[in-house]
């Protein structure tokens, strides 16, 4: 909390902020479609491969470049906190008004992602998913950033950090669960500790516990892995709260590469002992994830606020100033019909390239919107 209220440091989030978060949103409504056209072009080529491989998630154990999309989110979110507190702060809120708009985007965040994946909109009972996407990931993630941001020194932050990768570590691999796994045929009553797989582990478990009938029905788990959303969140937050030093640009730069290249490091040597797996955001995957969301920070910072070549990054920075708009609009807004009133008549012209025309078109519409929104200064914040 003193440190957010230190007078000297910017309140004003940084352009690469945004402009990753752009690019990540990006990635999601718009880079899947053009990136995988692109790999039914190319076949069984080895860019192709390279495409089929890393546009799309790990099936259990491991890591690919689409596994990055939702750490990512969740690390900007962090990321962007020092800034909105310190802001706050500055105008004059109290703790006690923090915490109300705190509670208040936890709220939204929960309910959107209901309405997003969670069936909220089918008004069927039996339909509905409790949690079961990215933003409850955040809001949970961030509600436990802010209380440790609000309440704690840095070093508690940060020994609190660590120590819920190592409980959720010690959690899932001591604590016994019924060996038959969710969904089976009830077996005998054997007790198993350190299951990973992806039926039997005691995230999955807890989830069929606790959620019972609204799960998503995915093998994704959510109420556990809360604790570790968290730490992806925090992650993002010491960054925030790095950037916000006064130190000079290329040493922040520095710091983020380094402190990236350490949390990769240390994630790949967890993840021999405890493995890699999105689904279940383990310790190993919140250090590789969150280590490669420092590198690319740090990147990005360099090229953007550093050297000061922003240009490039328009088009992502539109994207990024109004993400939540973004990736709610895409379930109401249908662009691929739209962008079929276009270019339908080009399919059997353009061959094999039509879904790439396509998806490039599709992204086109949609950016247009959050240009136009950009331009009117219209920005959807929670």
């Amino acid at each position: 909390m003193e440190e957010l209220q230190a007078s000297n440091r910017p309140s004003q989030r940084v352009a690469s902020i945004d402009a990753l978060r752009g690019f990540d949103m990006f990635l999601l409504i718009g880079g899947w479609g053009i990136f995988t056209s692109i790999e039914k072009v190319l076949g069984q080529s080895a860019l192709g491969n390279i495409i089929h491989t890393h546009f799309r998630h790990a099936e259990w154990e491991g890591f690919t470049f689409w596994d990055l999309i939702m750490p990512l989110f969740l690390f900007i979110c962090g990321a962007a906190m020092p800034y909105s507190f310190a802001k706050r702060l500055k105008r004059g809120d109290s703790k006690a008004e923090l915490y109300r708009h705190v509670i208040i985007r936890v709220v939204i965040l929960w309910v959107l992602g209901m309405v997003k994946q969670g069936h909220l909109l089918e008004f069927d009972i039996e339909s509905l998913a409790l949690y079961s996407n990215t933003l409850q990931a955040i809001a949970a993630g961030y509600l436990i950033a802010a209380i440790l941001i609000l309440e704690c020194k840095l070093v508690v932050q940060v020994a609190v950090t660590t120590g819920l990768m190592l409980l959720f570590w010690g959690l899932m691999m001591l604590v016994p669960i019924p060996s038959e796994g969710v969904g089976e045929p009830a077996k005998a009553a054997v007790l198993v500790s350190g299951m990973l797989e992806a039926k039997v582990n005691l995230a999955i478990y807890l989830d069929h516990l606790i959620l019972g009938g609204f799960q998503d029905g995915t093998s994704y788990t959510w109420i556990l892995s809360s604790m570790v959303f968290g730490v992806t969140v925090m992650m993002g937050a010491f960054a925030g709260m790095w950037l916000r030093t006064g130190r000079e640009g290329r040493i922040k730069v520095l710091g983020l590469v380094i402190a990236g290249a350490v949390s990769i490091g240390a994630g790949l040597l967890w993840g021999l002992a405890f493995p890699i797996i999105k689904h279940l955001w383990t310790s190993s995957f919140v250090l590789l994830s969150g280590g490669i969301c420092l590198t690319l920070l740090g990147l990005f910072y360099l090229v953007i606020d550093v050297w000061g070549l922003r240009k490039w990054a328009y088009i992502f920075i539109v994207v990024g100033s109004n993400s939540i708009f973004a990736y709610m609009a895409a379930k109401f807004i249908p662009y691929g019909d739209i962008a079929n009133r276009f270019i339908g008549g080009l399919k059997d012209c353009l061959g094999s390239w039509y879904p790439f025309t396509h998806a490039v078109v599709a992204f086109g519409i949609t950016w247009l919107v959050l240009w136009y929104m950009y331009r009117k200064k219209t920005f959807i914040k929670i």
